[in-house]
């Protein structure tokens, strides 16, 4: 089979497929996938599940299996960081984003994998799954942005099956908040988790950056995920077993 890449805007952001071992049909079905989750979980769409919940038109016994799990994820990070990551900041509609665009993509590259795909890469606005290589012996690399040049990158990662997924000021400013002020985090400019699981990964990023410095020693504790992290004083921190691609 041919390489087969493809772009769709989704959730708000550009997602792209990079398929070398499938077609056209097996890339509908992972944005057939993320079109039903935007539709599903999207807190700006009227008739999704989650705006029918945060309305109270729905109890949580009648919640679909998925919604459940996506909310299971939002309270146990929020646990876990004593309250700084939260869908449900004060003032705010429920707002479970943060866990749902790593959730999504995970779930498509799974159906990918499924359907027979060994060597991809979806990419969900600088996140990324990858399976397999893209070349024999060459691992799947993924450049980490400079937290303050955007024509720059700080490290670039070589992964195979595997998930990456940064939290930064630089695409959308000071959008992450800490849920237990309510005002934007501080401490930190860039997080980078690369784990087994995208949704893993982008939520440990987002739930770190929440933390504000504390998120450093937080995040480098979490189990199976490696962070490279990048401080408002430019000091950059780095697991030990950080896939780091040396060209």
């Amino acid at each position: 089979m041919q390489t087969l890449r493809r772009v769709e805007q989704i959730m708000g952001l550009p997602i792209s497929v990079d398929l070398r071992d499938g077609d056209a049909a097996l890339a509908e079905l992972a944005f057939e996938s993320l079109r039903a989750a935007d539709a599903q979980f999207s807190p700006f769409k009227a008739d999704s599940e989650v705006s029918r919940l945060d309305r109270g038109e729905l109890t949580r016994e009648e919640l679909t299996p998925d919604l459940v799990e996506v909310l299971d994820l939002c309270d146990w990070y929020e646990t876990s960081t004593g309250g700084a990551f939260t869908a449900r900041v004060p003032g705010r509609g429920l707002d479970p984003c943060a866990v749902v665009k790593g959730w999504a993509v995970q779930r498509a590259a799974d159906l990918l994998k499924e359907a027979g795909a060994t060597r991809f890469c979806l990419n969900a606005g600088g996140d990324v799954v990858v399976a397999g290589e893209p070349e024999p012996g060459k691992p799947w690399r993924v450049g980490v942005r400079h937290p303050d040049q955007a024509d720059a990158l700080c490290v670039v990662l070589g992964v195979r099956d595997g998930a990456v997924a940064t939290s930064a000021l630089y695409e959308r400013g000071q959008h992450i908040l800490d849920g237990r002020t309510g005002e934007p985090a501080r401490g930190i400019l860039s997080v980078t988790v690369v784990a087994a699981d995208l949704a893993i990964a982008d939520t440990t990023a987002t739930a770190a950056f929440s933390l504000g410095r504390d998120g450093i020693e937080w995040a480098a504790a979490q189990p199976d995920c490696e962070v490279f992290i990048v401080d408002e004083d430019r000091q950059v921190f780095r697991g030990p077993g950080l896939p780091v691609h040396i060209c």
